[in-house]
């Protein structure tokens, strides 16, 4: 009997797309849930910057013989896009060439196996996966024979509070942090920095493009000014690895923050882990450390520590996941910012990427946990690797192969006191650089 239930695929950005292009190629029938109202929605949030990824590398080769069959033709590869540009020259296409596999305004509320929780034993891998889904016209449940979760994790930021929880009073002053990075050619962004002292609390490659938009601010606008602050001791390699990096366009953004830091527009603050902020009379903020330093007052605060995934929605799945990272117990170790940075993160697939829930596989950002190395090629392998195991093909999907770009610089935490843990070394290899920075006439996160 040929099981007519799709592969449910959570989230319509670049690896969810990815993952349906890749079950299509296999034959098998794919549905797309995506909470938001097109395609690459999340990456529409930050479609300002430009990623360090060339469009050679941005676009799934299952995706790319659907689109080419329609006409389609891949931009120069050696261009780097803007996440908007990324939406709507690939991501947007691709959604339409899918069709009615791909449902917007759908949002995935919970996983589970039909009738049964996760207690329960007996018949649990003959039973079809359950999917809740909420949408404009009330709740519908959906049945599928597998469940491929790539719903990222740009919906949950890190908080600033230096020991993973919220810092006291961060809730209360919502309003005043910004856990993205600003757009500046917004006039209302621009308005809430112009002329302020703004905080950018993080280090990875976010907030070096957060350093650079502001100090180039400075540059027009009298009175502008931040400060860097940072758990570590020292800044160290936070620059990046320079000319030396692989991806020319990431190290060029270290560069460029080095210029911005050495400028003067820029105070360094190290060896500072948030515990609590306060909000002054005037309604500046003031962020105090876990000893009871308190940094001068400032306007507003960026957060840039980086993201955690949201495992709400899959309580009643069985999940294997290493404790520290919240990745599969199979790929942490192939991950682990202590050890690892983006380009030498071994190749990995359905195997490592396996959970008990059999048929059940995390993907893309959301299946490196809270670690910050991913690139986008990685999440493609992975959905490749995916599609053919559900399709039986167990020697294509074992066989695993791809080379990534290298710096050594780009994971994260080390000894405590020596290097950020890894949720401050956020961005890793996916952060952005702003599409106002011009990076030597090609600037770059994926």
């Amino acid at each position: 009997m040929v099981d007519e239930r799709p592969v449910v695929v959570i989230g319509a950005g670049p690896v969810g797309l990815a993952a349906a292009a890749e079950l299509v190629e296999r034959g098998l029938p794919a549905l797309v849930l995506e909470k938001g109202d097109g395609a690459g929605a999340a990456v529409r949030e930050w479609g300002h910057v430009r990623l360090f990824s060339m469009w050679r590398d941005l676009v799934d080769p299952a995706a790319e013989k659907l689109l080419t069959a329609t006409g389609w033709r891949r931009p120069a590869d050696e261009g780097y896009p803007t996440g908007r540009e990324w939406a709507d020259a690939y991501l947007a296409p691709l959604a339409d060439v899918l069709g009615e596999r791909v449902r917007f305004g759908a949002e995935v509320t919970g996983v589970s196996r039909l009738g049964r929780d996760r207690v329960v034993d007996a018949g649990r891998e003959e039973q079809p996966f359950t999917v809740r889904v909420r949408t404009d016209h009330g709740e519908e449940r959906i049945l599928a024979r597998a469940v491929v979760d790539a719903s990222g994790t740009w919906g949950s930021p890190n908080p600033v509070g230096g020991d993973g929880l919220p810092a006291l009073g961060e809730a209360a002053v919502a309003g005043r942090l910004s856990y993205r990075v600003p757009d500046l050619a917004d006039p209302g962004a621009r308005a809430r920095h112009a002329g302020r002292t703004t905080a950018v609390v993080g280090r990875g490659h976010s907030a070096l493009t957060a350093l650079v938009t502001l100090s180039a601010l400075a540059e027009q606008e009298p009175g502008t000014r931040a400060v860097w602050v940072l758990r570590r001791g020292e800044v160290g390699d936070a620059f990046g690895g320079g000319a030396a990096d692989q991806l020319a366009a990431r190290g060029a953004l270290g560069q460029r923050a080095k210029e911005a830091v050495d400028a003067g527009h820029i105070r360094v603050v190290t060896g500072f882990r948030t515990a609590e902020v306060r909000s002054e009379r005037d309604g500046r903020l003031v962020l105090v450390d876990e000893g009871g330093r308190a940094l001068e007052p400032v306007e507003e605060a960026v957060v840039l520590t980086g993201f955690r995934p949201d495992l709400s929605p899959l309580s009643e799945i069985r999940l294997g996941l290493d404790t520290t990272l919240q990745a599969p117990v199979g790929l942490a170790p192939l991950i682990d910012p202590n050890v690892h940075s983006c380009g030498t993160v071994y190749p990995h697939g359905a195997e490592e990427l396996a959970h008990p829930e059999e048929g059940f596989f995390l993907a893309g950002m959301k299946s490196y946990g809270r670690a910050p190395t991913f690139l986008t090629l990685t999440g493609y392998e992975q959905v490749r690797s995916i599609a053919a195991h559900l399709a039986g093909d167990r020697e294509s999907a074992a066989r695993v192969e791809l080379t990534l770009p290298d710096t050594g610089v780009c994971g994260g935490a080390g000894l405590f006191d020596e290097a950020d843990t890894p949720e401050e070394a956020q961005g890793g290899c996916c952060g952005p650089v702003p599409q106002t920075v011009d990076l030597g006439r090609s600037a770059p996160v994926a």
